[in-house]
């Protein structure tokens, strides 16, 4: 799945954030605890550089729970990044990260100076939601589409924390063709930029290989289906997905697979592991190492050729 999705106030986040990083403390990111990896901007880690980060594992009430611990214990072994997993239906446990910033620099706490806190993300993690209970007022707008947040805010917080709000903010490029298709999964990626059928697809293969009896329970399957294709038309016979034809409509059963897999419905679920995570980030490297070697050849051929041509 090839993603480029870079709209003109994505790129002004982009040189607005590089601004403000050398005026903040530590960098605050949001990402979905459904996939930690592939929801993490690769831009940011570039952009904060030696800053402290405090990585914020959203949504965990959707996550699996042991592979969110797997995943903060990943996040840590990072150097500067401390991992913490919450969820908005625990407002207390979000209200807790205020104080954990301001402990991070007990220097600033003794001679009473504020901490000073950019907070980040891409569409649709939840980062406004969060910021909100931060608060304890509405200060920044909510919404299920992404891309809401179009500016930035200072939000001063209890604890002596002062937060800097900066847009959702999603990379040009996605090398990573599975990342492009767990971001379009768990809805980070506005649905008029991607195929029901395609993502549907890409869903009921994780499942089927992870979560199986998570497909068995809800869509009451004696038999689970062996392969992907088969699960997604037993889902459209089981709610009756058939046109006129009696053939199976694969574009609802995807929005009815994908959307019940957002809210929960399914239960529990990861998307990614940090050993799966190991394995992609190497062949992407390869691959793009590949690529860049390719062009480089290609380039070096073209003088070539230009160099005979003058002789």
């Amino acid at each position: 799945m090839s993603i480029q999705w870079f709209p003109g106030h994505m790129h002004k986040a982009r040189v607005e954030m590089a601004e403000i990083l050398p005026k903040v403390d530590l960098v605050i990111e949001v990402i979905d605890a459904r996939i930690p990896y592939s929801s993490e901007n690769p831009m940011l880690a570039e952009l904060r550089g030696e800053k402290p980060c405090l990585k914020v594992l959203n949504k965990s009430d959707l996550a699996d729970p042991e592979l969110t611990i797997q995943w903060r214990d990943y996040l840590e072994q990072q150097r500067g990044v401390r991992a913490r997993s919450v969820t908005t239906q625990e407002p207390k446990q979000i209200k807790q990260l205020s104080g954990l910033c301001a402990q991070m620099f007990p220097d600033k706490q003794a001679i009473g100076k504020n901490v000073t806190a950019m907070i980040c993300g891409i569409p649709n993690v939840g980062k406004s939601t969060l910021i909100n209970i931060l608060a304890g007022r509405k200060v920044a707008k909510t919404g299920n589409e992404p891309a809401v947040t179009k500016g930035q805010q200072r939000i001063k917080l209890h604890n002596g924390v002062v937060l800097m709000d900066t847009p959702g903010v999603l990379w040009p490029k996605v090398d990573n063709e599975k990342s492009g298709y767990r971001l379009a999964t768990i809805g980070s990626i506005k649905d008029t930029a991607m195929e029901y059928e395609d993502v549907s697809y890409f869903a009921a293969t994780y499942l089927l290989e992870n979560y199986p009896d998570r497909l068995k329970e809800r869509y009451k399957f004696d038999t689970l289906p062996p392969e992907p294709l088969g699960v997604l038309d037993a889902i459209g016979k089981y709610r009756g997905c058939l046109n006129k034809r009696g053939v199976v409509d694969y574009d609802r059963v995807g929005r009815i697979l994908l959307t019940e897999l957002r809210s929960g419905k399914l239960g529990t679920l990861t998307l990614e592991t940090p050993e799966m995570m190991e394995v992609e980030k190497a062949a992407v490297a390869k691959e793009v190492s590949e690529k860049a070697e390719k062009k480089e050849s290609q380039k070096a051929e073209r003088k070539a050729r230009f160099k005979r041509r003058q002789r």
